[in-house]
């Protein structure tokens, strides 16, 4: 180019700036500031102009990188020149030494950032408007491979920290969607430089960056799972702060916008630290903004339930668990809260609070619960079954239209192998069918129960008059009791006295117990007394009793009614119902029940016998154990007879054995109980049954008795008016009828195969 047009710059200048050598092109940049100093005197702002695009197009451009150099040293220059008036000039100024930042010739780079340094160091405050371009240059000078590059950008960035510092306008922004690009950079060395911004501008007084906080969260989290540790101490140490700021000032941030992203990143499983930190950020959000976080139920419980079962030593870990604990009981109370409104309060309350429960999503919040009820933690499981439970208990209207889809996954829970979870499962499912339990067995409606109360008082008549009611006139009053026990029937109940979900769990749990032998023997006895101490004992005992009678799997009606049978003997949750039916010939209220359970007890003819001394029936257990010997005693027969015979040594046949002491005492019961002695092979149960008999002082009474003619036998319970022992003699028949049948069909089974 000739000396033309590098004016005003003369040849010498223009030689000494494309010098390799430094001090020659200082000397030049120093002729060029003088030059730039004259101009200025004179307000000769076209030179100025001249010069400016002459270095910046034709130096700092060149392909030479000297050329570069001096373009560089001699805009600097022209900064130096000027003063503060190269506001007026900025973008010239800038604009090429930007450029030269990203040239691929290192010491290109530095003596850029040594220009842009004296130009910023000048202009200062001036610079502020070309901040986003100065920014993002440093940050990528901040992963430079070259150590002195870096360096010089380091100087150049402590600079433009200390401008924006002191500076009282900061477009803030306006430099925002930058920042939520860099902040999104995977390199260790950009984050560092980016959180180092941050924290800067988070320390300026009249910025409020907290407000714009929802942008850059998503950034700041993943910069806290970096694998260098510094870059995570000082992310850690930045959202510190942020945290505080919001504890101190909560009315200015918007929770709702950033609970979202913490939900994510506390479901991150590769890094402790963004995990506690994540769910540290939660317990703050919802203790702060109260019931306006119920709306983001769902997803805080993704987050959190797992996060329960947490098992380990680890410190970090106690305190994730921890952590997780204080947001599920915040969070059950504020739904408490919600839902324990007094009724001043409710007129007085605001309409952002009716909006917030209305605006829980159940749908979604039932979906994660029953999703979670699958988790393999018991402390995970026992939560969300106590979350279904208060869910359903302050809102039963909302939650109702979604039973359909928690209903099968409760049943499925039953299934579990804690106790805890199952205990808790049964709460649930207790307190969703209690309200449908008053239709189960509603006496005044009880067809079956009038039949009864029809022919209470016609049965002591009988009795008094001690006459027997022909075969005929039994079978016909059966007849019409079975016709009333249809009506009865809880499936077949009509829509205004439907009990869907009572119905479908019990029957869903005895399907439960028939395809899973190992679920009710090991399960069996503690799910049953679980409903029966939340729910009425005779309630649960009818409903079973009922499905039971018209199950047509005969095997598993015996083997269910030895399980009901050992639990009614037994347990201290059935004490109330074994009360009742031990003096079923006291109140027609307890004789109806007895009738119900026998009915169904009559396929397991040990149970039948059981039951018969329980309720004192001892006539009918006469007449069942003479009977016995023409069926068929199996094994399991007499270890269940063995099993009643040390019960009888237990206190909850005292009144059993007390009623030996009557004189006369009834001889249906020592007859009973000398048949069971003749039945069991001699056995440790029956030394122990010959030695209880032995001391029964009125057998020498009776005998004495009989001799001076005055015996005189009364029977409690004119049970022959319902043949009882005919019902039972059919049911045995149908039993042995269905167990031939089956060793039948496993023959043919077997004959196939070969």
């Amino acid at each position: 180019m000739s000396e033309k047009e590098y004016a005003p710059l003369s040849s010498a200048c223009v030689r000494a700036l494309h010098d390799k050598l430094y001090e020659k092109r200082k000397t030049a940049a120093l002729e060029i500031e003088k030059m730039v100093r004259e101009f200025y005197n004179v307000n000769n702002t076209s030179q100025i102009r001249r010069l400016l695009k002459v270095l910046g197009q034709d130096f700092a451009a060149s392909q030479n990188p000297h050329a570069k150099k001096g373009g560089l040293i001699g805009l600097a220059s022209i900064a130096v020149a000027l003063g503060k008036d190269s506001e007026i000039y900025m973008e010239e100024l800038l604009s090429p030494i930007l450029s030269c930042l990203s040239d691929q010739d290192t010491r290109v780079r530095y003596y850029a950032c040594e220009s842009l340094y004296n130009v910023v160091k000048i202009a200062r405050h001036s610079v502020l408007s070309h901040f986003c371009p100065i920014f993002n240059a440093l940050c990528k000078l901040a992963t430079d491979p070259d150590q002195n590059v870096k360096s010089a950008s380091e100087l150049l960035d402590r600079l433009m920290k200390d401008i924006v510092t002191e500076s009282l306008i900061f477009d803030l922004d306006s430099f925002l969607p930058l920042l939520r690009e860099r902040i999104c950079s995977r390199n260790s060395f950009a984050r560092q430089f980016v959180i180092a911004w941050i924290s800067v501008l988070n320390m300026v007084p009249n910025l409020n960056l907290t407000i714009y906080l929802p942008e850059i969260l998503d950034g700041l989290f993943k910069i806290l799972d970096d694998p260098i540790v510094e870059v995570k101490k000082m992310c850690e140490a930045l959202l510190g702060e942020f945290l505080r700021s919001i504890k101190s000032d909560p009315s200015k941030v918007n929770f709702s916008e950033m609970i979202n992203i913490l939900i994510v990143h506390a479901q991150e499983k590769n890094d402790d630290l963004v995990q506690f930190t994540a769910i540290t950020w939660i317990k703050e959000f919802v203790q702060l903004s109260g019931p306006h976080m119920l709306p983001y139920m769902s997803g805080i419980f993704t987050a959190v339930l797992p996060c329960l079962s947490y098992d380990s030593d680890a410190r970090r870990m106690t305190d994730i668990k921890e952590t997780a604990t204080a947001i599920n009981f915040t969070l059950m109370k504020l739904l408490s809260l919600q839902g324990e409104k007094t009724e001043t309060e409710k007129s007085i309350r605001s309409d952002s609070d009716i909006i917030v429960k209305e605006n829980i999503d159940l749908t979604a919040v039932v979906t994660v619960l029953t999703q979670f009820l699958a988790h393999n933690s018991i402390q995970t499981k026992v939560a969300v079954l106590k979350w279904i439970y208060d869910l359903y208990l302050k809102m039963p209207e909302q939650v109702a239209p979604h039973l359909e889809v928690l209903f099968p996954a409760l049943q499925r829970t039953l299934l579990d192998q804690s106790d805890e979870v199952v205990q808790q499962c049964l709460v649930v499912i207790a307190e969703i069918i209690s309200p449908y339990l008053e239709n189960v067995l509603n006496e005044s409606d009880s067809m079956e129960w009038n039949f009864l109360n029809e022919y209470w008082d016609t049965i002591d008549q009988d009795s008094k008059n001690q006459q027997m009611v022909k075969k005929k006139d039994m079978s016909k009053r059966n007849h019409e009791i079975d016709t009333y026990k249809k009506d009865l029937s809880i499936s077949d109940k009509d829509e205004s006295s439907e009990v869907p979900y009572f119905t479908k769990f019990i029957s869903g749990l005895l399907t439960s117990f028939k395809v899973n032998n190992e679920f009710l023997d090991e399960r069996g006895s503690f799910v049953l007394r679980q409903l029966c101490l939340l729910l009425k004992a005779e309630t649960i005992y009818l409903a079973i009793s009922e499905i039971l009678h018209n199950e047509t799997d005969l095997i598993f009606v015996s083997l269910m009614v030895e399980h009901l049978n050992m639990i009614l003997l037994t347990s201290s949750e059935l004490f109330e119902l074994r009360e009742r039916l031990k003096y079923s010939y006291q109140k027609k209220e307890n004789f109806v029940i007895f009738i119900c359970l026998y009915r169904t007890w009559r396929f397991n003819a040990a149970a039948t016998v059981t039951l018969c001394f329980l309720t004192q029936h001892f006539e009918c257990a006469c007449n069942i154990i003479k009977r016995l010997g023409d069926l068929e005693i199996t094994v399991n027969f007499l270890t269940e007879i063995d099993k009643f015979v040390q019960l009888l040594e237990s206190p909850i046949f005292a009144f059993l054995r007390l009623e030996l002491l009557e004189v006369p005492c009834d001889p249906n019961l020592i007859k009973a109980l000398y048949g069971l002695l003749m039945l069991l092979p001699q056995s440790e149960a029956f030394y122990t049954l010959k030695s209880r008999l032995d001391c029964i002082p009125s057998l020498k009474l009776m005998h004495d008795s009989r001799n001076n003619g005055n015996e005189t036998t009364k029977c409690k319970t004119p049970v022959h008016h319902f043949n009882l022992f005919g019902e039972f003699i059919d049911a045995q028949i149908k039993y042995q009828e269905f167990k031939k049948k089956l060793r039948i069909s496993d023959v043919n089974g077997r004959h196939r195969k070969h």
